[in-house]
């Protein structure tokens, strides 16, 4: 098994680790020696209960951090030259913008063609390969 599936295998596992009961996304980053520097998973900021608020959409979609956004905000050192996995799907524009700023160089992720997200998804890829990062899209 090659270092991204095993990644991505763990991006998995932690996506399960996140209680929306809709989606579960999980992100790891990793170093240049494929050892891991952080992980994260979609839910509520840090003390705010996950409560009737996770099954009313709209209220959510205005309270929920990122898995991709908790793993850079938990990481404990420079992220230059990481990579980040993330499952099931690629990280989204916001997400894309963050990590192209915290100096990960690699994305690894699954291609998605969700019709709720695929414009979102196409911007994001867009502007990570405008900011030269290199993408893997299984």
């Amino acid at each position: 098994m090659s270092w991204d599936n095993r990644f991505l295998e763990l991006s998995k596992l932690v996506a399960t680790w996140s209680k929306d009961p809709s989606t579960q996304v999980g992100a790891v980053i990793v170093d240049e020696n494929n050892q891991v520097v952080s992980m994260g998973y979609n839910g509520f900021p840090r003390g705010v209960k996950d409560d009737y608020r996770l099954e009313d959409r709209e209220t959510k979609y205005k309270l929920i951090v990122h898995a991709e956004e908790n793993a850079i905000v938990h990481a404990r050192r420079s992220l230059q030259g990481c990579t980040i996995y993330t499952a099931p799907f690629m990280p989204c524009s916001k997400c894309a913008g963050l990590i192209i700023q915290s100096g990960i160089r690699r994305v690894v992720s699954y291609d998605c063609d969700n019709p709720r997200w695929v414009n979102n998804f196409r911007l994001s890829h867009d502007i990570l390969t405008e900011a030269r990062l290199d993408i893997m899209l299984y």
